[in-house]
């Protein structure tokens, strides 16, 4: 396993992480499994939300904790907030009352890391700040950050907050690159050429904040996986190509597709099959060349200019 420095702590965290959206559904002992197979395989990160099955997927951790206590010290934990009953709130009175929340259903004292899920636009830097603030102090939360953000959302939280964002978590994967394209196709008439997302990818790159990738299997927004989809058959013949030469899989090529990019990325899974999870581990230890990145890029139907 690779990791990274992490925040103003530096703490070494996997570049695979398991997100936790899914496991809601789950029973204590199947979570327990999961966690598990994800230990064993070198992964420290996990990634929560405080909507995950409607808060769910924090109790069952919750509950592990409760019946293992040295579990929480082998953990990288991660939530986030802001999203509520149909809008977004960063307000400070909600951020607040929602960092209560999760670690209560957690059943522990902290998080490593708080992102805000989402931009809200009736953001008031200040009252981030505020909440920030009483939350580093009390020591309930170790680092900041943001989620689907573009770099100018975040100079303007920067006016503000005084913590360091130490991460991003974008949705990217091969079969969706926005945060690639217009960095290709600089100053060319065609699609690809729009910057959708304000320069993101090396924003983070520049301040040195975690690239953390959602739904990295994933093509457009929640419209399934490209493996073994016949519009990216082009693509999953190169993958299984890949995979074949490197005695993996054609997901574990994808994950490690996305880390061969020179920043702090990181994978987080979707997955809550321990197999799958510890399969996307591998993919910390493949170091894709230039070419075949490139081949990949190409083979998801993307055009070099």
């Amino acid at each position: 396993m690779r990791f990274i420095e992490f925040g103003p702590e530096k703490k070494q965290v996997s570049v695979i992480g398991v997100g936790c959206m899914r496991i809601a559904g789950l029973d204590d002992t199947k979570a327990r499994e999961l966690v598990d197979t994800a230990l064993d395989a070198g992964i420290n990160f996990f990634d929560h939300a405080d909507i995950y099955g409607g808060g769910r997927s924090e109790q069952i951790f919750g509950r592990l904790f409760a019946a293992d206590p040295s579990l929480r010290d082998k953990m990288f934990l991660q939530s986030k907030c802001g999203i509520r009953n149909g809008m977004f709130d960063f307000s400070k009175e909600y951020i607040l009352e929602a960092v209560d929340g999760i670690l209560s259903r957690l059943q522990t004292d902290h998080l490593d890391s708080l992102l805000l899920h989402r931009p809200d636009v009736l953001m008031e830097p200040e009252e981030v700040q505020e909440a920030f603030d009483e939350l580093y102090k009390a020591g309930k939360v170790r680092a900041f950050g943001v989620s689907n953000e573009n770099r100018f959302q975040m100079e303007l939280l920067k006016t503000a907050v005084k913590y360091p964002l130490c991460a991003d978590q974008i949705q990217m994967s091969l079969a969706h690159t926005p945060v690639i394209d217009a960095g290709l196709n600089v100053n060319m008439a065609d699609a690809p050429a729009i910057m959708r997302d304000g320069g993101t990818l090396e924003y983070c790159r520049i301040n040195d904040m975690a690239v953390q990738c959602w739904s990295p299997l994933q093509t457009g927004y929640f419209q399934g996986v490209f493996l073994n989809k016949e519009e990216y058959k082009d693509l999953n013949a190169k993958l299984q190509e890949i995979a074949d030469e490197k005695n993996t899989a054609p997901d574990v090529i994808a994950y490690a597709w996305l880390l061969r990019i020179p920043a702090k990325m990181q994978v987080v899974t979707g997955t809550s099959t321990p197999a799958r999870v510890a399969a996307a581990a591998k993919a910390a230890d493949i170091c894709l060349s230039r070419r075949e990145w490139y081949d990949l890029y190409k083979a998801a139907g993307n055009r070099l200019p």
